[in-house]
């Protein structure tokens, strides 16, 4: 299965109560089709007493299969809780977006998107050069007096 099509048929289920184990959540939407893989991702502290995070995935065989599962089960009641049913979203690569620990001008991408001169300041430039001698903005400046006016 190409990641593709294995993220389509992945769904995010969150608002999960720390009683509901794999077999829990695998055993809800069951009904719904064949289930490939169940997880419930681990607190990031180790000192926490959690046994996950309050959310997890529910891989199934077919893409039809999670999206009916995602029809009939998001903002339904789990263990007591109302649960958030959505479609999975790729995971982000920690070295973009907001806590990387890489400046965004050191990236490729926005180098190559923002690190060339832009059309118009090259217009400008073009523009400078057919005109015989910049005009000085301080010019009109020297005949004035500075305060306000006598009448």
């Amino acid at each position: 299965m190409s990641d593709t099509t294995r993220l389509k048929s992945t769904i995010y289920v969150g608002g999960l109560e720390s009683a509901v184990t794999e077999k829990l959540l695998a055993d809800a939407f069951l009904p719904f089709g064949e289930i490939v893989d169940v997880t419930l991702p681990k607190p990031d502290l180790p000192s926490s007493r959690d046994p996950h995070r309050g959310f997890g995935y529910v891989e199934f065989e077919a893409t039809g299969d999670a999206k009916e599962a995602i029809d009939n089960m998001d903002q339904s009641e789990f263990f007591g809780r109302v649960i958030k049913v959505a479609a999975a979203k790729p995971q982000k690569d920690s070295n973009e977006g907001l806590g990387s620990k890489t400046a965004v001008w050191e990236t490729e991408g926005w180098i190559a998107k923002h690190g060339g001169v832009s059309e118009d300041d090259r217009f400008a430039a073009q523009q400078g050069q057919h005109a015989n001698a910049p005009e000085d903005p301080m010019a009109s400046l020297d005949s004035d007096v500075a305060g306000p006016r006598l009448q």
